[in-house]
Protein backbone atom coordinates (compact mmCIF):
# COMPACT_ATOMS: atom_id res chain seq x y z
CA UNK A 1 0.00 0.00 0.00
CA UNK A 2 2.82 2.66 0.87
CA UNK A 3 4.66 1.45 -2.42
CA UNK A 4 1.68 2.30 -4.45
CA UNK A 5 0.62 5.14 -2.60
CA UNK A 6 3.79 6.30 -2.86
CA UNK A 7 3.49 5.64 -6.78
CA UNK A 8 0.42 6.97 -7.32
CA UNK A 9 2.06 10.43 -5.24
CA UNK A 10 4.71 10.20 -7.42
CA UNK A 11 2.25 10.01 -10.95
CA UNK A 12 0.26 13.16 -9.43
CA UNK A 13 3.08 15.40 -8.92
CA UNK A 14 4.41 14.90 -12.10
CA UNK A 15 0.98 16.05 -14.07
CA UNK A 16 0.57 19.01 -11.62
CA UNK A 17 3.98 20.91 -13.12
CA UNK A 18 2.49 20.76 -16.73
CA UNK A 19 -1.04 21.60 -16.04
CA UNK A 20 0.08 24.41 -13.72
CA UNK A 21 3.07 25.69 -16.62
CA UNK A 22 -0.04 25.91 -18.98
CA UNK A 23 -2.40 27.66 -17.00
CA UNK A 24 0.81 30.11 -16.44
CA UNK A 25 1.40 30.57 -19.83
CA UNK A 26 -2.43 31.10 -20.84
CA UNK A 27 -2.39 34.01 -18.41
CA UNK A 28 0.89 35.24 -19.18
CA UNK A 29 -0.38 35.24 -23.00
CA UNK A 30 -3.63 37.17 -22.12
CA UNK A 31 -1.99 39.35 -19.74
CA UNK A 32 0.51 40.26 -22.89
CA UNK A 33 -1.87 40.99 -25.24
CA UNK A 34 -3.81 43.20 -22.84
CA UNK A 35 -0.98 44.86 -22.64
CA UNK A 36 -0.45 45.30 -26.25
CA UNK A 37 -3.64 46.13 -27.17
CA UNK A 38 -3.40 49.14 -24.16
CA UNK A 39 -0.23 49.67 -25.45
CA UNK A 40 -1.22 50.42 -28.74
CA UNK A 41 -4.46 52.20 -27.94
CA UNK A 42 -2.20 54.37 -26.12
CA UNK A 43 -0.28 55.18 -28.91
CA UNK A 44 -2.81 55.44 -31.47
CA UNK A 45 -2.66 59.09 -32.84
CA UNK A 46 -5.70 61.47 -32.69
CA UNK A 47 -5.66 63.92 -35.94
CA UNK A 48 -7.42 66.80 -35.45
CA UNK A 49 -8.30 68.51 -39.41
CA UNK A 50 -8.48 72.38 -38.86
CA UNK A 51 -9.70 74.08 -41.37
CA UNK A 52 -9.68 78.41 -42.46
CA UNK A 53 -10.38 80.27 -45.34
CA UNK A 54 -7.38 82.92 -44.32
CA UNK A 55 -3.32 83.07 -45.16
CA UNK A 56 -1.25 81.03 -42.72
CA UNK A 57 0.83 84.77 -42.62
CA UNK A 58 -2.24 85.82 -41.06
CA UNK A 59 -2.89 86.98 -37.04
CA UNK A 60 -5.66 83.40 -37.46
CA UNK A 61 -3.26 81.46 -39.81
CA UNK A 62 0.00 81.93 -37.14
CA UNK A 63 -2.47 81.72 -34.59
CA UNK A 64 -3.36 78.06 -35.99
CA UNK A 65 -0.07 77.07 -36.83
CA UNK A 66 0.99 78.18 -33.41
CA UNK A 67 -1.88 76.02 -31.58
CA UNK A 68 -0.50 72.94 -33.88
CA UNK A 69 2.62 73.62 -32.06
CA UNK A 70 1.86 73.68 -28.55
CA UNK A 71 -0.97 71.09 -29.13
CA UNK A 72 1.71 68.40 -30.35
CA UNK A 73 3.72 69.21 -27.81
CA UNK A 74 1.41 69.28 -24.89
CA UNK A 75 0.19 65.89 -25.70
CA UNK A 76 3.96 64.25 -26.79
CA UNK A 77 2.48 63.43 -30.04
CA UNK A 78 -0.33 61.60 -29.26
CA UNK A 79 -2.45 64.39 -31.12
CA UNK A 80 -1.51 65.63 -34.54
CA UNK A 81 -3.47 69.05 -36.17
CA UNK A 82 -3.51 69.24 -39.89
CA UNK A 83 -4.41 72.96 -40.73
CA UNK A 84 -5.87 73.69 -44.15
CA UNK A 85 -5.55 77.24 -45.07
CA UNK A 86 -6.85 79.28 -47.78
CA UNK A 87 -10.46 77.53 -48.45
CA UNK A 88 -8.38 74.20 -49.33
CA UNK A 89 -11.50 72.38 -48.29
CA UNK A 90 -14.30 74.48 -47.70
CA UNK A 91 -14.92 78.19 -48.56
CA UNK A 92 -17.23 80.34 -46.36
CA UNK A 93 -20.65 78.83 -46.75
CA UNK A 94 -19.77 75.49 -46.40
CA UNK A 95 -17.19 74.99 -43.76
CA UNK A 96 -19.64 75.21 -40.95
CA UNK A 97 -21.86 72.29 -42.31
CA UNK A 98 -18.72 70.29 -43.10
CA UNK A 99 -17.66 70.79 -39.17
CA UNK A 100 -21.42 69.74 -37.97
CA UNK A 101 -21.32 66.70 -40.03
CA UNK A 102 -17.37 65.63 -38.82
CA UNK A 103 -15.70 66.21 -42.02
CA UNK A 104 -13.51 68.71 -40.46
CA UNK A 105 -12.85 69.12 -36.68
CA UNK A 106 -12.39 72.99 -35.93
CA UNK A 107 -12.43 75.83 -37.45
CA UNK A 108 -11.91 79.82 -37.17
CA UNK A 109 -15.44 81.17 -38.88
CA UNK A 110 -16.42 85.18 -38.37
CA UNK A 111 -18.79 84.93 -36.08
CA UNK A 112 -20.96 86.63 -38.70
CA UNK A 113 -21.43 83.35 -40.06
CA UNK A 114 -23.70 82.05 -37.12
CA UNK A 115 -26.27 83.92 -37.96
CA UNK A 116 -27.16 82.40 -41.62
CA UNK A 117 -27.47 79.49 -38.78
CA UNK A 118 -30.02 80.56 -36.69
CA UNK A 119 -27.56 81.80 -33.84
CA UNK A 120 -29.32 85.36 -34.43
CA UNK A 121 -27.39 86.82 -31.05
CA UNK A 122 -23.88 86.49 -32.50
CA UNK A 123 -24.66 89.45 -34.68
CA UNK A 124 -23.97 91.59 -32.16
CA UNK A 125 -20.41 91.88 -33.15
CA UNK A 126 -21.43 93.33 -36.47
CA UNK A 127 -22.85 96.56 -35.43
CA UNK A 128 -21.26 99.53 -36.69
CA UNK A 129 -19.02 101.20 -33.89
CA UNK A 130 -19.87 99.04 -31.20
CA UNK A 131 -15.99 98.72 -29.64
CA UNK A 132 -13.74 101.65 -29.53
CA UNK A 133 -10.86 99.34 -28.58
CA UNK A 134 -9.77 96.10 -28.37
CA UNK A 135 -9.33 95.63 -24.88
CA UNK A 136 -13.02 96.62 -24.65
CA UNK A 137 -13.70 94.11 -27.04
CA UNK A 138 -11.97 90.98 -25.49
CA UNK A 139 -13.43 92.46 -21.77
CA UNK A 140 -16.61 91.38 -23.67
CA UNK A 141 -15.59 88.32 -25.16
CA UNK A 142 -13.79 86.98 -22.30
CA UNK A 143 -16.59 87.42 -19.48
CA UNK A 144 -19.90 86.32 -19.16
CA UNK A 145 -21.72 87.48 -22.16
CA UNK A 146 -18.77 85.34 -24.63
CA UNK A 147 -19.39 82.07 -22.68
CA UNK A 148 -23.35 82.43 -22.96
CA UNK A 149 -22.95 83.19 -26.36
CA UNK A 150 -20.72 79.93 -27.18
CA UNK A 151 -23.49 77.91 -25.29
CA UNK A 152 -26.04 78.66 -27.88
CA UNK A 153 -23.82 76.94 -29.96
CA UNK A 154 -23.73 73.64 -28.18
CA UNK A 155 -27.32 73.03 -29.77
CA UNK A 156 -26.07 73.16 -32.89
CA UNK A 157 -23.61 70.40 -32.20
CA UNK A 158 -20.73 73.33 -31.96
CA UNK A 159 -17.87 73.19 -28.46
CA UNK A 160 -16.89 76.77 -28.42
CA UNK A 161 -12.94 77.09 -27.92
CA UNK A 162 -11.99 80.50 -27.69
CA UNK A 163 -12.53 83.94 -29.53
CA UNK A 164 -9.75 85.48 -31.73
CA UNK A 165 -9.46 88.35 -33.96
CA UNK A 166 -8.01 90.37 -36.63
CA UNK A 167 -8.07 93.55 -35.73
CA UNK A 168 -10.34 96.88 -36.89
CA UNK A 169 -12.12 96.38 -40.02
CA UNK A 170 -11.74 98.95 -43.10
CA UNK A 171 -13.15 99.78 -45.91
CA UNK A 172 -11.15 99.75 -49.43
CA UNK A 173 -13.17 100.67 -53.00
CA UNK A 174 -11.48 102.22 -56.24
CA UNK A 175 -12.87 105.78 -54.99
CA UNK A 176 -12.16 108.02 -51.86
CA UNK A 177 -15.15 107.11 -49.35
CA UNK A 178 -14.70 110.20 -46.81
CA UNK A 179 -18.39 110.74 -46.48
CA UNK A 180 -21.95 108.66 -46.03
CA UNK A 181 -22.46 109.56 -49.25
CA UNK A 182 -19.67 108.44 -51.20
CA UNK A 183 -20.99 104.79 -50.73
CA UNK A 184 -24.27 105.39 -52.95
CA UNK A 185 -24.79 102.83 -55.56
CA UNK A 186 -21.66 100.97 -54.53
CA UNK A 187 -21.76 97.47 -54.88
CA UNK A 188 -19.81 96.59 -51.82
CA UNK A 189 -19.46 92.57 -50.61
CA UNK A 190 -19.77 91.66 -47.03
CA UNK A 191 -19.92 88.70 -44.96
CA UNK A 192 -23.43 86.41 -44.77
CA UNK A 193 -24.95 88.79 -42.24
CA UNK A 194 -27.79 90.69 -41.72
CA UNK A 195 -26.61 93.20 -39.88
CA UNK A 196 -23.57 94.00 -42.46
CA UNK A 197 -25.78 94.07 -45.46
CA UNK A 198 -28.22 96.79 -43.59
CA UNK A 199 -25.06 98.64 -42.39
CA UNK A 200 -23.92 99.35 -45.92
CA UNK A 201 -27.48 99.67 -47.53
CA UNK A 202 -27.40 102.19 -44.78
CA UNK A 203 -24.97 104.04 -46.61
CA UNK A 204 -26.82 103.92 -50.14
CA UNK A 205 -24.36 100.73 -50.85
CA UNK A 206 -25.40 97.79 -52.44
CA UNK A 207 -24.07 95.18 -50.47
CA UNK A 208 -23.17 91.82 -51.78
CA UNK A 209 -22.77 88.49 -50.05
CA UNK A 210 -19.79 86.52 -51.23
CA UNK A 211 -17.22 84.08 -49.81
CA UNK A 212 -13.75 84.48 -48.74
CA UNK A 213 -12.02 83.50 -51.04
CA UNK A 214 -14.29 84.96 -54.32
CA UNK A 215 -13.67 88.45 -53.47
CA UNK A 216 -9.80 89.64 -55.40
CA UNK A 217 -11.05 87.78 -58.59
CA UNK A 218 -14.40 89.38 -57.75
CA UNK A 219 -12.83 93.00 -57.38
CA UNK A 220 -9.83 92.67 -60.09
CA UNK A 221 -13.05 91.42 -62.78
CA UNK A 222 -15.42 94.19 -61.39
CA UNK A 223 -18.41 91.93 -60.19
CA UNK A 224 -17.94 94.18 -57.08
CA UNK A 225 -16.54 97.78 -56.13
CA UNK A 226 -15.37 97.04 -52.83
CA UNK A 227 -15.20 95.15 -49.65
CA UNK A 228 -14.56 95.95 -45.76
CA UNK A 229 -12.15 93.80 -43.94
CA UNK A 230 -9.17 94.39 -41.81
CA UNK A 231 -5.67 95.60 -43.37
CA UNK A 232 -3.95 92.02 -42.72
CA UNK A 233 -6.35 90.30 -45.06
CA UNK A 234 -7.01 92.56 -47.51
CA UNK A 235 -2.65 92.54 -48.08
CA UNK A 236 -2.05 88.91 -47.85
CA UNK A 237 -4.80 88.38 -50.36
CA UNK A 238 -3.73 91.11 -52.48
CA UNK A 239 -6.65 93.45 -52.87
CA UNK A 240 -4.77 96.01 -52.36
CA UNK A 241 -3.26 95.67 -56.02
CA UNK A 242 -6.62 95.59 -57.48
CA UNK A 243 -8.04 98.83 -55.37
CA UNK A 244 -7.08 102.41 -55.74
CA UNK A 245 -8.52 104.22 -52.03
CA UNK A 246 -8.75 102.62 -48.59
CA UNK A 247 -10.40 104.50 -45.58
CA UNK A 248 -9.20 103.58 -42.28
CA UNK A 249 -12.44 103.75 -40.66
CA UNK A 250 -11.98 101.27 -37.48
CA UNK A 251 -16.04 100.97 -38.17
CA UNK A 252 -15.98 97.13 -37.05
CA UNK A 253 -14.15 94.74 -35.13
CA UNK A 254 -13.57 91.43 -36.81
CA UNK A 255 -14.24 88.42 -34.56
CA UNK A 256 -13.61 84.73 -35.18
CA UNK A 257 -14.69 82.02 -32.61
CA UNK A 258 -12.27 79.09 -32.41
CA UNK A 259 -14.59 76.14 -32.19
CA UNK A 260 -15.07 72.71 -32.59
CA UNK A 261 -17.39 69.52 -33.64
CA UNK A 262 -18.71 69.13 -30.02
CA UNK A 263 -19.07 65.07 -30.51
CA UNK A 264 -15.30 64.89 -31.43
CA UNK A 265 -14.55 67.36 -28.91
CA UNK A 266 -16.51 65.83 -26.46
CA UNK A 267 -15.25 62.24 -27.04
CA UNK A 268 -11.39 62.68 -26.43
CA UNK A 269 -10.17 61.19 -23.89
CA UNK A 270 -10.16 63.80 -20.62
CA UNK A 271 -6.13 64.01 -20.12
CA UNK A 272 -5.94 65.12 -24.23
CA UNK A 273 -8.92 67.46 -23.90
CA UNK A 274 -7.13 69.02 -20.80
CA UNK A 275 -3.89 69.38 -22.59
CA UNK A 276 -5.72 70.93 -25.72
CA UNK A 277 -7.45 73.37 -23.73
CA UNK A 278 -4.16 74.71 -22.16
CA UNK A 279 -3.16 74.98 -25.73
CA UNK A 280 -5.55 76.90 -27.20
CA UNK A 281 -5.65 79.52 -23.90
CA UNK A 282 -1.59 79.85 -25.04
CA UNK A 283 -2.55 80.27 -28.42
CA UNK A 284 -5.27 82.68 -28.31
CA UNK A 285 -2.98 84.78 -25.82
CA UNK A 286 -0.34 84.73 -28.74
CA UNK A 287 -3.06 85.66 -31.38
CA UNK A 288 -4.11 88.87 -29.79
CA UNK A 289 -0.64 89.99 -29.24
CA UNK A 290 0.00 89.54 -32.73
CA UNK A 291 -2.81 90.63 -34.18
CA UNK A 292 -2.49 94.56 -34.05
CA UNK A 293 1.45 94.47 -35.22
CA UNK A 294 0.46 92.58 -37.92
CA UNK A 295 -2.14 95.09 -39.08
CA UNK A 296 0.44 97.93 -38.71
CA UNK A 297 2.71 96.50 -40.78
CA UNK A 298 0.47 95.28 -43.32
CA UNK A 299 -0.75 98.67 -43.47
CA UNK A 300 2.76 99.70 -43.93
CA UNK A 301 3.13 97.54 -46.83
CA UNK A 302 0.17 98.77 -48.55
CA UNK A 303 1.58 102.32 -47.83
CA UNK A 304 4.83 100.82 -49.54
CA UNK A 305 2.92 99.14 -52.51
CA UNK A 306 1.70 102.59 -53.88
CA UNK A 307 -1.05 101.08 -55.78
CA UNK A 308 -3.73 102.52 -53.20
CA UNK A 309 -4.34 105.59 -51.46
CA UNK A 310 -4.82 104.98 -47.70
CA UNK A 311 -7.13 107.87 -45.99
CA UNK A 312 -7.86 107.92 -42.08
CA UNK A 313 -10.94 109.50 -41.45
CA UNK A 314 -11.18 112.89 -39.12
CA UNK A 315 -13.08 112.78 -36.10
CA UNK A 316 -16.02 115.02 -37.41
CA UNK A 317 -16.35 112.25 -40.29
CA UNK A 318 -16.43 109.34 -37.94
CA UNK A 319 -18.88 111.29 -36.14
CA UNK A 320 -21.11 111.63 -39.06
CA UNK A 321 -20.43 108.03 -40.33
CA UNK A 322 -21.65 106.90 -36.39
CA UNK A 323 -24.72 109.01 -36.50
CA UNK A 324 -25.47 107.69 -40.01
CA UNK A 325 -25.51 104.39 -39.05
CA UNK A 326 -27.14 104.54 -35.49
CA UNK A 327 -30.56 103.06 -37.13
CA UNK A 328 -28.95 100.16 -37.95
CA UNK A 329 -28.69 99.80 -34.00
CA UNK A 330 -32.40 100.11 -33.22
CA UNK A 331 -33.46 98.46 -36.72
CA UNK A 332 -31.84 95.11 -34.92
CA UNK A 333 -33.05 95.40 -31.03
CA UNK A 334 -35.70 92.67 -31.77
CA UNK A 335 -33.54 90.06 -33.84
CA UNK A 336 -30.08 90.64 -31.66
CA UNK A 337 -32.22 91.72 -28.52
CA UNK A 338 -31.77 94.94 -26.96
CA UNK A 339 -30.71 93.54 -23.19
CA UNK A 340 -28.06 91.62 -25.19
CA UNK A 341 -26.82 94.92 -26.85
CA UNK A 342 -27.01 97.02 -24.05
CA UNK A 343 -25.11 94.61 -21.93
CA UNK A 344 -22.50 94.34 -24.62
CA UNK A 345 -22.06 98.15 -24.74
CA UNK A 346 -22.54 98.71 -20.83
CA UNK A 347 -19.30 96.09 -20.70
CA UNK A 348 -17.86 97.46 -23.08
CA UNK A 349 -17.72 101.08 -21.74
CA UNK A 350 -16.04 99.71 -18.66
CA UNK A 351 -12.92 99.89 -20.37
CA UNK A 352 -11.17 103.17 -20.01
CA UNK A 353 -11.62 104.82 -23.32
CA UNK A 354 -8.44 105.51 -25.92
CA UNK A 355 -7.93 107.82 -28.32
CA UNK A 356 -7.48 106.09 -31.70
CA UNK A 357 -3.99 105.76 -32.59
CA UNK A 358 -3.06 108.02 -35.95
CA UNK A 359 -2.33 105.53 -39.10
Amino acid sequence: MTAWGGRHTIRRVEESPGKSAMRRRSVLACLLALSALSSLAAAQTITIKFSHVVAPDTPKGKAAAKFKELAEAATKGRVKVEIYPNSQLYKDGDELEALQRGAVHMLAPSVSKFGPMGVRDFEVFDLPFLFPTADAAYRVLDGAIGRQLFAKLEPKGIRGLAYWDNGFKQISANKPLHRPADFRAMKLRVQSSKVLSATFRKLGAIPQVMAFSEVYPALQQGVVDGQENSVSNLYTQKMHEVQKHLTISDHGFLVYAVIANRKFWDGLPADIRTALDGAMREATQYERAIAAKENTDALAAVKKAGTTQVYVLTPAERDEWRKALLPVRRDFEGTIGRELIQAVETEAARVPAVAPAKK
